[in-house]
């Protein structure tokens, strides 16, 4: 299994959020989550990122657990919320910076960005415009594409298509 879930618990102010006894996700599968709000969904993918602690409970990507090792970084990409974005950044500074976390030469940058101009439906890039000013669909799109440029074994996307307008929805389904 690409992500492995054992006897993941996790409260807040006593009150059982999250308890998944065990969950395997095999490699080159989608899986998607689906829920009332406050069913846990975000809380879940906050610990499959280590940017929550559970209360008991083990998450392993590829086999390396998160809370332990840095190296699951290296092969995924996430967008949870805007929070992951640098909002005073345009969106070319933007993937800018990430290309740079990835190693990714300034040209080669550019002929993977150039893959998703139909998907940016010409409102994203050289707008010279911050991020923090977009739509909030412009803005998932931006952040969404950023988590893509890695080329990540592992994509975690939380609510994939809010904001998105359909056409971009099934663009998204089909990537």
């Amino acid at each position: 299994a690409i992500i492995s879930i054992k006897n993941l618990k996790k409260s807040y102010n006593g009150e059982v959020v999250l308890d998944i006894p065990s969950l395997e996700i095999e490699a080159g599968k989608s899986f998607g989550l689906v829920g009332n709000n406050g069913a846990g969904k975000t809380t879940l993918y906050r610990c499959l990122l280590d940017l929550i602690e559970p209360d008991s409970g083990e998450v392993l990507i590829n086999n390396i657990p998160v809370a332990k090792d840095e190296e699951w970084k290296n092969f995924t990409g996430s967008f949870i919320d805007e929070g992951f974005l640098i909002d005073y950044l345009t969106p070319d500074e933007y993937f800018g910076f990430i290309a740079k976390l990835h190693d990714i030469p300034e040209e080669e940058l550019s002929r993977v960005l150039d893959r998703y101009e139909d998907f940016f439906k010409g409102e994203i890039r050289g707008r010279k415009k911050y991020i923090r000013d977009l739509s909030k669909g412009n803005q998932k799109k931006v952040g969404i594409v950023g988590a893509l440029l890695g080329n990540p074994d592992v994509l975690i996307l939380d609510e994939p298509f809010a904001n998105l307008d359909p056409s971009t929805q099934y663009q998204l389904r089909d990537q």
